[in-house]
């Protein structure tokens, strides 16, 4: 996942964000790009997310066992064009901060992200698919996950601050590809 990050550089204030981290007053929101399409378009996921029984590396959504996770999610766009598979840009805003929510939550929904070796689609097959797309695909150094924007009130200064990071070079070569062909 790229973007931001926050870190404390001492005690004083790592105690400070992680109250505002177990209260759910920092807002961060993320961009994706997915396999598919989320139904409905814009919502709510809250589940359980615990680790995964057969692999302990991984996450995954729990009826009964775990921590409470919340994922607010709206679809920004749906690329359907021909030679490459139905993809869509989403904005993830975290409630919560489980471990590798947003992609557990995606996955429970029926959805990957693009260049997610882990929760994803493996050895995907294609019929018939945009040369430069699948190229941009294969060159994919991890998922198209973005953390964009972070907001939280200061530590000491006790304003409200907030930090927006630009999308990774291959998360926008593949929007502009998308965008290049939708229109």
């Amino acid at each position: 996942t790229s973007g931001i990050l926050v870190v404390a550089k001492n005690n004083l204030s790592h105690s400070n964000l992680g109250k505002q981290f177990s209260d759910h007053s920092i807002k961060r929101k993320y961009k994706c790009l997915v396999w598919g399409v989320v139904r409905p378009l814009n919502g709510r996921i809250e589940t359980l997310i615990s680790r995964n029984k057969k692999n302990r590396q991984l996450m995954s959504v729990s009826e009964i066992v775990g921590k409470k996770a919340i994922t607010n999610y709206k679809t920004l766009k749906i690329f359907n064009k021909k030679d490459i598979p139905k993809i869509s840009l989403l904005e993830c805003e975290l409630e919560t901060g489980r471990t590798h929510q947003i992609r557990v939550h995606l996955k429970y929904k029926g959805v990957s992200l693009l260049g997610d070796n882990q929760y994803g689609k493996r050895n995907m097959k294609f019929k018939k698919i945009n040369q430069n797309f699948l190229n941009l695909l294969k060159d994919l150094k991890g998922q198209l996950l973005h953390a964009q924007t972070l907001k939280f009130v200061h530590p000491t200064k006790k304003k409200l601050i907030e930090f927006k990071s630009e999308l990774p070079l291959d998360f926008k070569k593949m929007l502009d590809l998308l965008n290049n062909l939708s229109s």
